[in-house]
């Protein structure tokens, strides 16, 4: 279970990296904590048995505090958490998984991120 969500983390890396979610340049901290908190929130909508397609919807209209364009990233996330059994996703907190992955791999994301702005 816990390899399917660093595979999750794996793959929304990149995404976050992208210049659509990097628009408002953060320090390390505050854009993991924000990326921590969309992965929260969606495990959440899973939890709560929110519809795959109404995820965005259901996340989006509770006002989230993370800047939009974190919010970007709900439907790649969803597809990876959706993927996952409810039954597990109760025994880890993702966002904090998620959390950490980021600032353990900051460096590297940053690095990804510098190399899209260069192209």
């Amino acid at each position: 279970m816990i390899r399917k969500i660093l595979v999750a983390a794996a793959v929304a890396t990149p995404f976050f990296a992208s210049p659509a979610v990097w628009a408002a340049d953060l320090g390390k901290e505050d854009s993991c904590k924000y990326q921590g908190q969309v992965m929260a929130a969606v495990q959440q909508a899973r939890l709560d048995r929110v519809p795959e397609a109404k995820v965005e919807e259901t996340i989006l209209a509770g006002n989230p505090e993370w800047p939009a364009n974190f919010s970007k990233a709900i439907p790649q996330l969803t597809a990876h958490v959706y993927q996952m059994k409810r039954g597990d996703l109760k025994n880890y907190d993702l966002g904090a998984v998620f959390e950490a992955q980021c600032i353990e791999n900051w460096d590297a994301i940053q690095d990804m991120k510098n190399g899209m702005a260069g192209n």
